[in-house]
């Protein structure tokens, strides 16, 4: 529990000390946000913002996820090393975060609110993308585990293995399953950050509820003798897991005292594509793959209502929403932007509620 806990107080330090150094950075390179021209109007007020603040996020997670390691082998005077599951989380997180920073500079110096071209970007999330999912299958312990499994997940593994027809079939299956999972937590995340504070409020709930998963299956892990029983879990490093979700939302926390409205940073798609592949990577590594979609409900509720715009547009030629995604929708409607941002959050808790309830409730009901 120390370590989860100096990971989320030395990144959310970090983030909170961090973030006005880096706008003032930003500001004296005049790297500001270009604001779509078919948005809000209300949204003009906020070009020049300083943006890429997922910067910040990225690096508050590392120092406080690194400082957790050294804090702990001091209390206990045992070295600690950090497991291949927690690496590979980070090596998602900032690899994708690096393919948002390119996008993110790439409207800044050529003055426009589009960025990298499609086919660059889904290259540059295909490279990482697939590294991690190649790599989640190798490195197994002593008890022959993996960091991720071939098994779909619900609550943990299921029966259904995409590795049926053997080895070499499965690791493609799975692949395109796990690069399914980064390409749409990461597109989730990015269409939640349409407001000011939305998304990284999102995610504090979010990374927070995974906090809560990892301890319950360390508590009841299969690795632990004294622990195990029919129902325990066979997630390979769930106490390091924890320390990343920490780490990732203590630099949310502190972030988001400078990404509150009215916003003094964005986190860019910098910070949105690097939260999306970390969540990717949490719910992969922690057989929680579809527990997820009811955790971050409200990530998921925001691009169903994207793809319900654009699929009834395109069938009738007329719109749903007003504007998509939904909190777009009800800004138009002349909703507060800082009542829709509360309300959405208030909505996000009841879907993690929901989803640690579930998840709660499948271990004592069996």
């Amino acid at each position: 529990m120390i370590a989860i806990l100096v990971s989320a107080c030395v990144s959310l330090l970090v983030a909170l000390l961090g973030t006005p150094l880096f706008i003032k950075f930003l500001i004296r390179r005049n790297y500001g946000q270009f604001v779509r021209q078919d948005g809000p109007t209300a949204h003009f007020t906020k070009r020049g913002t300083p943006t890429m603040g997922g910067v910040v996020i990225i690096g508050a997670t590392l120092i406080g996820w690194a400082m957790s390691y050294v804090v702990s082998s001091i209390v206990s005077e045992t070295p600690r090393t950090p497991s291949i599951s927690a690496i590979l989380v980070l090596f998602l997180m900032t690899g994708l975060g690096l393919v948002g920073f390119f996008d993110d500079f790439t409207k800044i110096r050529k003055q426009r609110s589009l960025g990298l071209s499609p086919r660059a970007k889904i290259i540059g999330q295909g490279i990482v993308g697939i590294t991690f999912a190649v790599l989640a299958l190798q490195f197994p312990n002593e008890n022959f585990r993996t960091p991720a499994s071939t098994h779909i997940s619900f609550l943990r593994d299921t029966n259904l293995d995409l590795a049926f027809a053997g080895a070499t079939i499965g690791l493609i299956l799975f692949v395109l399953w796990a690069n399914f999972l980064i390409t749409a937590w990461s597109n989730a995340v990015n269409l939640t950050d349409g407001l000011d504070g939305l998304a990284t409020g999102v995610s504090i709930i979010v990374f927070g509820s995974y906090i809560l998963v990892s301890i319950w299956q360390l508590n009841q892990s299969c690795q632990v003798i004294e622990a195990a029983g029919p129902r325990c879990y066979e997630v390979r490093d769930p106490q390091d897991l924890a320390i990343v979700a920490a780490a990732i939302m203590g630099a949310c926390v502190g972030f988001l005292w400078w990404n509150a409205s009215p916003a003094r940073i964005f986190m860019g798609d910098t910070g949105s594509l690097a939260l999306g592949g970390a969540l990717a990577g949490l719910t992969i590594l922690s057989r929680t793959e579809i527990l997820a979609v009811i955790i971050g409900g409200l990530f998921v509720l925001i691009v169903l209502s994207d793809v319900i715009q654009i699929g009834y547009f395109k069938m009738t030629g007329k719109r749903v929403f007003k504007m998509a995604p939904l909190h777009h929708h009800f800004e138009l409607s002349g909703w507060g932007e800082v009542t829709i941002v509360i309300r959405f959050w208030l909505i996000a808790g009841l879907f993690a509620g929901l989803g640690l309830g579930i998840f709660y409730a499948e271990w004592v009901v069996s």
